[in-house]
């Protein structure tokens, strides 16, 4: 058990042999890493003559896998194509997202030009204010042009 309120770190704790450990030759020491490499080395090698030996030990799986088979149909094994065998021909089939992004596209273009023709209810609307405007326009200008007109020929009369 540590003393105060610091709890020691996990590294720097050490392990120490008993003399009877010693003598007995079970001392624990520190593997080095060409220690560890050779038996990596070893494994391997033991490893692939259990392969060889039997065909049910390289079927292994994870945790429950190896006792029991299951059929998961969410399950997405990976698909790995070589390049040589992929099909450059065949087309992919788009995701449902992909198909609506391009029907709604498509649906859009469809509409301005429908919009640029005035086909549109929208574009109805939109021409009959404008000639509403262009209408009252042409009036206001008349007007003015008229007002004009008036008021030179008062100038006019005023200077007779």
């Amino acid at each position: 058990m540590g003393r105060g309120k610091f709890k020691g770190k996990p590294t720097g704790r050490r392990n120490f042999s008993t003399p009877e450990e010693m003598v007995a030759g079970t001392a624990a020491r520190p593997r080095t890493f060409k220690q560890e490499q050779a038996e990596d080395e070893e494994r391997e090698e033991h490893e692939e003559e259990s392969e060889n030996d039997s065909e049910e030990d390289s079927q292994k799986g994870k945790g429950t896998l190896r006792i029991i088979e299951i059929e998961n149909p969410n399950l997405v094994k990976p698909k790995t194509v070589k390049a040589k065998e992929a099909d450059l021909g065949r087309t992919t089939e788009l995701s449902r997202r992909e198909r609506e992004e391009i029907e709604k596209q498509k649906a859009r273009e469809r509409y301005m030009r429908l919009q640029e023709q005035g086909k549109t209810e929208q574009a109805r609307k939109d021409l009959e204010r404008l000639a509403l405007i262009r209408r009252q326009r042409a009036e206001a200008a008349k007007k003015r042009d008229e007002e004009k007109a008036a008021k030179e020929q008062k100038k006019v009369e005023a200077r007779k």
